[in-house]
């Protein structure tokens, strides 16, 4: 269904200690494109990897909508360590959008939460990716209740094994599932739901199914929401997707698809003007 464009990409990177820069520009590929979405994509942390997703998930993304990237890759692998760009309070300066791929479930210092919080309360979009549903484990987190699910708009604190997954769109209506049919993953991890629902801030697009054996050896089929939206503090449009633990999830094209245009939703460009030629077609449909 879907075509691919190759993409034009300018890497600056700058060494840290603790972090990894770099600005990745895909608005030379073509001149008469809108002018580019500024996103910045934080990653980073336990349990996966982010070295390579990090490159597959943006370089996805800008070969099918026109996104200009910044990298903020944090190579320390523990659930601890809070990503060094949050140090700074003007981190998110600048940016249309920041995706938020992290893994820092550990971080649960409440001022420090606050400023990854601030700009997304004052109306920054955001889009939340597979373990950043984990993230920011501060108090009230186990009862579904924090400043970090506020802002997600679905609380999560586990998972499945690793089994497939199988994904079907249940809104139909809505612009980012237009023209995306219902697909099986890979292994992958099934993320609870663990209130049950989202919140009422948010609006499920898609639930995951995932059949597995219990110790009786008895099969169950267990599922959960796995793609929404939410609108966090009145103000920011938010866009969450649990899937992407693999690697092989994270590059497939009915994934990069559905994250792009979940991307475009949070900053209301879904539209002509800022996705590539392979998706358009999905807007005439």
């Amino acid at each position: 269904m879907f075509r691919f464009r190759s993409g034009c990409f300018v890497a600056v990177a700058c060494g840290a200690a603790l972090a990894f820069l770099s600005i990745i520009d895909s608005t030379a590929c073509a001149a008469d494109d809108a002018k580019p979405i500024r996103a910045l994509l934080v990653a980073g942390g336990c349990c996966h990897d982010y070295q390579q997703q990090k490159d597959l998930i943006t370089k996805g993304i800008s070969a099918r909508a026109n996104v200009q990237w910044t990298i903020a890759y944090d190579p320390d692998k523990s659930t601890g360590h809070l990503n060094p760009i949050f140090e700074n309070p003007d981190w998110a300066k600048g940016y249309d959008v920041v995706v938020h791929d992290e893994c820092s479930a550990s971080v649960t210092d409440l001022e420090a939460i606050d400023r990854v919080l601030k700009p997304h309360r004052e109306g920054l979009p955001g889009v939340v990716l597979h373990c950043a549903m984990h993230c920011f484990r501060s108090e009230g987190w186990r009862e579904g209740k924090s400043p970090w699910f506020e802002f997600t708009g679905l609380p999560s604190t586990g998972h499945g094994p690793h089994l497939p997954i199988t994904v079907e769109c249940i809104d139909k209506a809505c612009p980012i599932c237009k023209g995306l049919d219902n697909w099986t993953t890979g292994n992958e991890e099934l993320y609870n739901n663990s209130i049950g629902k989202p919140l009422d801030t948010a609006r499920a697009l898609a639930i995951g199914k995932q059949t597995i054996k219990g110790r009786d050896g008895k099969e169950e089929t267990r599922d959960a929401v796995v793609v929404w939206t939410n609108l966090y503090n009145g103000k920011a449009r938010v866009f969450g997707a649990t899937l992407g633990h693999s690697n092989a999830t994270v590059d497939d094209p009915r994934h990069l698809d559905l994250i792009t245009r979940g991307l475009l939703w949070a900053v209301d460009k879904l539209d002509e003007e800022h996705l590539r030629p392979a998706d358009k077609v999905l807007l005439d449909e």
